[in-house]
C-alpha cells in the first residue's frame, strides 16, 4: 500500500497541485501507520531554505486535496491523513 500511495502522491503533487514551487518536489517515501489512519509523506525539495519552507507549507495546505485525489485515483474508501515532512536523508 505504501508504494502505491507513494507513486500516486508523486503524480498528484507533481501534476495536479497547481503551484510552481512544487516543481522540484519529489515524494521519496510514505510510511503508513498500522491503523491506516495516518501517513508520513517524506518529500525531497530542491532549492533554498525559503523555497523549501514555502513548498512544505503549500503541501500541508493542499493535503486535503491530495488525500481526496489519491483516494479517488486508488479507489480507496478511506485514505490516511497526510503529514508532509522534509526528507533530509538525500540532501547530504
Amino acid at each position: 500500500m505504501e508504494e502505491a500511495l507513494k507513486e500516486e502522491m508523486g503524480g498528484v503533487v507533481g501534476f495536479e497541485v497547481d503551484d510552481p514551487g512544487l516543481a522540484l518536489a519529489t515524494v521519496t517515501e510514505v510510511v503508513v501507520a498500522a491503523n491506516l489512519k495516518d501517513a508520513k509523506v517524506y518529500v525531497l525539495i530542491r532549492g533554498s531554505e525559503d523555497e523549501i519552507d514555502k513548498a512544505l507549507k503549500t503541501l500541508r495546505h493542499a493535503s486535503t486535496f491530495v488525500r481526496q485525489q489519491v483516494a479517488m485515483n486508488l479507489d480507496l474508501r478511506h485514505a490516511p491523513h497526510l503529514h508532509f515532512l522534509r526528507d533530509t536523508a538525500e540532501e547530504n
